[in-house]
């Protein structure tokens, strides 16, 4: 995919999550601005989640092969020095159809990520840790795509951070829809404190060490390294908000008793 491509597709990503954004403010007039980006949200982190899915080669090692080359032509070039090419036919189409589905997801989500960085300046509510993650995740999704490398890596990185994200924006939906303090939204809190968890504290770290051990560029590294940083920050105050929310409950029930 030529460098065209990919400006065209985050230029035209960008127009279409807006125009989405506008479609569902249109639809819900009384609801809040949150309310409408969060259903954008939710909407890109499903797209996500599949597209990322889509793109493994082998659940096994789902960061397999590591810092490679995600370029057509080193594909395969890599691919010509085998003899036995014919026999590996279907492995030459899938590495070229993941390649496509990679630098196509990485485009999309690269636009979406510029349509929530400008949407958090809109809303009223700025957040700066929102910000600090929004920021290194385009840099990193950027240069990945400048690199066209370690595109497994930014596949799984993907997964683990949008894995959660529906459970995050159900929680605040369901506030607005009236239904603050109920089971349901806490059962939206604990859905999404435990994904957070496993994805961003058991699977995150690990991705992050091989990705900083691997023969990948000085900058994807240290967004590899920022990202886990955030995501250990999250993961503090994501913690006091369940401990929060259990006490909150068992001090209402105490009462009511």
């Amino acid at each position: 995919m030529e460098h065209y491509d990919k400006i065209y597709l985050v230029v035209y990503g960008v127009i279409s999550w807006t125009s989405a954004f506008l479609l569902i403010r249109k639809i819900f007039p009384k609801r809040s601005f949150d309310f409408s980006n969060r259903i954008v949200s939710t909407i890109h982190a499903l797209f996500a989640v599949v597209l990322s899915s889509m793109s493994v080669q082998d659940w096994r090692c789902p960061v397999c092969p590591l810092a490679s080359n995600s370029t057509p032509v080193q594909v395969l070039k890599s691919l010509l020095q085998f003899r036995y090419l014919c026999q590996n036919l279907e492995h030459i189409v899938m590495c070229f159809v993941e390649y496509y589905v990679q630098m196509r997801a990485l485009s999309v989500s690269l636009a979406y990520l510029i349509y929530d960085l400008v949407c958090c300046l809109f809303d009223k509510n700025i957040k700066i840790d929102n910000s600090v993650h929004h920021l290194v995740s385009i840099v990193g999704v950027v240069a990945g795509l400048a690199y066209e490398k370690c595109g497994s890596e930014m596949m799984v990185t993907m997964w683990i951070t949008e894995i959660s994200s529906p459970f995050l924006h159900l929680r605040e939906i369901l506030k607005e829809l009236g239904y603050k303090d109920t089971d349901i939204n806490l059962a939206a809190d604990v859905s999404f404190a435990v994904i957070f968890s496993i994805a961003r504290m058991c699977v995150g770290p690990y991705l992050c060490y091989v990705t900083l051990s691997a023969d990948n560029p000085i900058l994807i590294k240290a967004m590899a390294l920022g990202l886990q940083l955030v995501s250990a920050f999250w993961f503090f105050k994501i913690a006091r908000m369940v401990k929060y929310k259990f006490v909150k409950r068992s001090a209402s029930k105490t009462k009511s008793s």
